[in-house]
């Protein structure tokens, strides 16, 4: 894939992932990779953003550079080894034999397993507190409006299953999208047809129904809005507005209009100076799609006390894929003392946009972190940055992963460099299970196996 025009040997392959594309530099890129038929994505209140799929369990929230679970062929890069899973701690469809079996006599887990569409509520407060940040899709095989429930969790989040919104009594409604307007209600589109699923026979689709509902909360008020006659200093405050559609509208207009002294004073003072770090971040967004920052004032969010402000500026400073020696040395002391686990997941997830040489101490810090041995995504997070590694130097990226208190690091560098084709990398082998060491012991086994091949 790649922008129109762009030569077959420039595009980027893509095999099922989530992408991203630059509206003012028109560039093209893969943000991560696996999963199955992402219909829908959208983001929470703290910019995560979060997908539904199909077949395979229907819930992720997407980290830049991480392989999800596939439905099927195989990553692009064959040291992935394993992937990162579901959040859903839940599934739509009921028993045991295979995702769709369950379609059709599921209504009581949620309809099936084929989801289309995802809205993160935040339309305002016009609507009971309970839907804020919940995440709602459409269950194709029930013809029902799934809502799930994002919790914290370590580095990342669980997606927990709430009383279904809407069950539409109507087999052939297939809800595809919904979006939350300026009043804070709903509008669907709903593809309206008899067959669910996708067929080789164009004919078996109706292409000519199709609706539009609108859902309304009883304190919903009709309001028509054209942000387009507001000035800079308004779009500044919207950053502000309870509802995100004002937000995002606004961010998108300033950021076409180009950045200025005046607007940057304004965001910057949002970002130092608000209680909530929600309408901080959404300040700082809108400085970075203005042209708003740079090093020395993401340099400076790293040692923010939140947690949240923290991991976006290590997000954010490493958008160009280079970043200076001091950031890198900030980074470092992050890896090592910081005590959030989402910010360690930023670091991991940021290695990987950095060349290779610069991730040394980085992932040294972040590799002894033992809290995080259990985590949901840093233990493959730091293996997807790690990898490269054994390319550069074999026997330094060894003693990393061995100096690690991840067992998953170690067990996939020495399989790694197993597959190398030169005596070089056996030698590497032979030296470390020659070793007196804990380590060398406990993979002794798994290195003669790797040696004997």
């Amino acid at each position: 894939m790649g922008k129109p025009g762009t030569p077959e040997e420039d595009r980027t392959k893509v095999n099922a992932a989530v992408w991203r594309y630059h509206p003012i530099k028109h560039e093209f890129e893969v943000f991560s990779h696996g999963t199955s038929n992402p219909w829908g994505i959208d983001f929470n209140d703290y910019g995560h953003p979060f997908i539904t799929v199909c077949v395979i369990p229907h819930m992720y929230h997407v980290i830049q550079g991480a392989r999800y679970q596939r439905q099927g062929g195989e990553h692009f890069n064959p040291y992935t080894y394993d992937d990162i899973k579901t959040i859903a701690d839940h599934r739509h469809y009921l028993g045991d034999r295979g995702p769709h079996a369950g379609n059709f006599r599921s209504a009581a887990a949620g309809g099936g397993h084929a989801h289309a569409g995802a809205m993160i509520y935040l339309g305002g407060d016009t609507w009971p507190e309970e839907y804020r940040n919940t995440i709602f899709m459409n269950n194709i095989n029930g013809a029902i409006m799934n809502n799930d429930l994002l919790t914290r969790d370590g580095s990342g989040y669980v997606a927990s299953h709430k009383k279904d919104f809407i069950v539409m009594n109507d087999s052939w409604s297939q809800w595809l999208n919904f979006k939350y307007d300026a009043s804070g209600s709903v509008y669907v589109i709903d593809w309206y047809d008899q067959n669910q699923c996708h067929s080789p026979n164009p004919d078996v689709h109706d292409k000519t129904l199709g609706r539009i509902f609108k859902i309304s909360h009883e304190n919903d008020k009709w309001v028509n809005e054209n942000l387009y006659k507001a000035s800079d200093a308004e779009l500044v405050n919207y950053q502000l507005h309870a509802n995100e559609w004002y937000v995002r509208q606004a961010r998108t207009i300033l950021q076409e209009r180009g950045g200025n002294s005046e607007i940057y004073s304004l965001l910057k003072n949002i970002v130092e100076k608000n209680q909530e770090v929600t309408k901080r971040l959404r300040a700082l967004w809108t400085l970075h799609v203005t042209g708003g920052t740079d090093e020395d004032y993401l340099n400076k969010l790293l040692d923010d006390e939140d947690e949240y402000m923290r991991s976006w500026a290590i997000q954010l400073v490493t958008e160009d894929k280079k970043i200076s020696e001091t950031t890198l040395s900030k980074f470092s002391d992050l890896a090592s003392k910081d005590d959030s686990a989402l910010v360690r997941l930023y670091l991991a997830s940021a290695l990987q946009r950095l060349e290779p040489s610069k991730r040394w101490d980085v992932l040294a810090g972040l590799s002894k972190r033992e809290e995080d041995v259990q985590d949901h995504n840093l233990p493959l997070m730091l293996w997807y940055a790690t990898e490269p590694l054994t390319d550069l130097d074999a026997e330094k990226a060894l003693e990393l992963a061995e100096n690690s208190n991840f067992d998953l690091i170690l067990e996939y560098t020495l399989r790694k460099i197993s597959e190398g084709e030169d005596d070089t990398s056996q030698n590497i082998l032979q030296k470390f299970r020659n070793k007196k060491s804990e380590k060398s012991e406990v993979y002794g086994g798994m290195i003669d196996s790797l040696l004997s091949k």
